[in-house]
C-alpha cells in the first residue's frame, strides 16, 4: 500500500501540471501515454514493439489522438490514416511470410482504436472545458477508490470471479456512491452545476468505468499477465491505470454533445 500511495503522488505530480497547462504540451503528453499504451499491449501479446507493426502502429495512434483541428490542418482524415496503416500491416503480414498473422493485424489495429480513441477525447474534453476533464478524474478516482475500500469492508458476493475474482458486487454499487457523493461536492464548491442529467451522467460514468476496468481484466487474464506493464511501481502498467478513463472519455464527450448540449 505505501508503495502505491508513492507511485500515485508522484504521478499525479507529472499528470496534474500538463492537464492544467492543455494545448501542445498535453498533446505531447498524450502522444507518450499513447505509444506507452500501444507498447503495453503488443507486449501483452507477446509482439515485438521495436518492429515495423511496432512502428506504424505507434504513428497511427499518434494521429489517432491529434486534435481535431490539428487533422483540418493537415487535410488527412483519422479514417484515412487508419485505412493506410491497416494496408501497411496487411503488406507486413505477406512479407514477413505470415510471421506477422491476420490476428496480428487485427489485433494491432483494434489496439490503435482502442488506445487512440480514449486518449482522443482526453484531449478533446480538456480543450472545451478543464473542469469536465477534472470531473471525469474525481469520478472515476471516487469509483476505484470506493469499489476497492467497500468491496474489502463489505463485499461477499463476486461481480465477475472469472474476469476479476476480487471484485464484488457490493464493492460495484459502493463505487457508484461515492462518485455520485463527489459529483455533488463538484456542485456545491461550484464547478459543475448540478441537474438530474449530471446525476445520471455520473451514475452512467461510474458503471462504464468499472466496465473498461474489466475489459482491462479480461485481456490480462486472456493473456495471462498481472499487469500491463510495469511502469508504476504497485499500480502496474499506463493501461492498468487509464482503462476505465479509456472507456470514460469518449461515453462523456458523447453524453455532453447529444444530451446535454454542453459542447
Amino acid at each position: 500500500m505505501k508503495q502505491r500511495i508513492i507511485t500515485a503522488i508522484i504521478a499525479i505530480a507529472i499528470f496534474l501540471p500538463f492537464v492544467l497547462i492543455g494545448k501542445t504540451p498535453l498533446t505531447i503528453f498524450t502522444f507518450l501515454l499513447a505509444a506507452i499504451g500501444i507498447f503495453e499491449m503488443f507486449r501483452m501479446r507477446k509482439i515485438s514493439f521495436v518492429s515495423i507493426p511496432g512502428v506504424i502502429s505507434v504513428i497511427a495512434v499518434c494521429f489517432m489522438v491529434l486534435p481535431t483541428n490539428t487533422m483540418d490542418y493537415l487535410k488527412v482524415s483519422k479514417i484515412e490514416i487508419g485505412l493506410i496503416a491497416i494496408l501497411l500491416l496487411l503488406t507486413y503480414m505477406v512479407f514477413s511470410k505470415n510471421r506477422f498473422t491476420f490476428d496480428d493485424v487485427s489485433f494491432s489495429t483494434l489496439a490503435v482504436i482502442y488506445v487512440g480513441t480514449g486518449f482522443y477525447f482526453f484531449n478533446e474534453i480538456r480543450g472545451i472545458d478543464l473542469s469536465y476533464l477534472v470531473y471525469s478524474l474525481f469520478i472515476i478516482w471516487a469509483t476505484d477508490s470506493g469499489a476497492y475500500f467497500i468491496g474489502r469492508a463489505l463485499g461477499k458476493r463476486k461481480l465477475w470471479p472469472d474476469i476479476s475474482p476480487n471484485k464484488t458486487v457490493e464493492g460495484f454499487f459502493g463505487g457508484i456512491l461515492c462518485a455520485v457523493i463527489v459529483g455533488v461536492l463538484f456542485n456545491v464548491f461550484g464547478y459543475i452545476e448540478w441537474s438530474i442529467g449530471f446525476i445520471f451522467t455520473t451514475i452512467i460514468l461510474s458503471i462504464f468505468g468499472q466496465i473498461g476496468d474489466l475489459a482491462e481484466s479480461a485481456l490480462k487474464r486472456h493473456y495471462d499477465v498481472k499487469d500491463s506493464g510495469k511502469l508504476l511501481p504497485g499500480h502496474g502498467g499506463i493501461l492498468d491505470r487509464f482503462d476505465s478513463l479509456i472507456f470514460v472519455w469518449p461515453l462523456l464527450f458523447f453524453i455532453f454533445e447529444r444530451f446535454l448540449h454542453l459542447i
